[in-house]
């Protein structure tokens, strides 16, 4: 996988890296993610953004595993932003893991995280729904 945050996110979005045509538009919802993820607990707490290819996973994640979803959670933020699915159940469906996604990573980044429990998450999806 591509290490530069760009380029990781274009190839998810089936775009080629020599294709610039959408980087401008593209780079702002990666940075509008950037921001969600702030707020999440995510990265420096002064923010992060990036404006080209050099900027890259590593350096924002700091080489931190638990917080490799932050990967998927981006691309599946962009996608919605940038190619919204046209099939309402493709983006139920894309709507549901960003969900999951954002209440992983928000329990990973806790002061107190020792373990995901997925029953409290079960319970916590329960209490959305009603």
């Amino acid at each position: 996988m591509e290490d530069s945050i760009l380029l990781s996110v274009k190839k998810y979005l089936g775009i080629a890296d020599e294709d610039t045509g959408f980087d401008m538009d593209i780079l702002m919802s990666i940075n509008s993610v950037f921001g969600i993820l702030t707020q999440l607990g995510v990265g420096p707490k002064e923010g992060y953004s990036i404006s080209d290819n050099t900027a890259v996973w590593s350096d924002y994640l700091q080489n931190n595993t638990l917080l490799e979803m932050v990967k998927t959670y981006m691309y599946l933020k962009v996608r919605m932003i940038f190619d919204t699915p046209t099939s309402g159940s493709m983006n139920s469906a894309h709507e549901q893991l960003i969900q999951e996604l954002e209440w992983r990573i928000n329990v990973m980044v806790d002061p107190g995280f020792e373990k995901i429990d997925d029953e409290a998450y079960d319970r916590e999806v329960e209490n959305l729904d009603d």
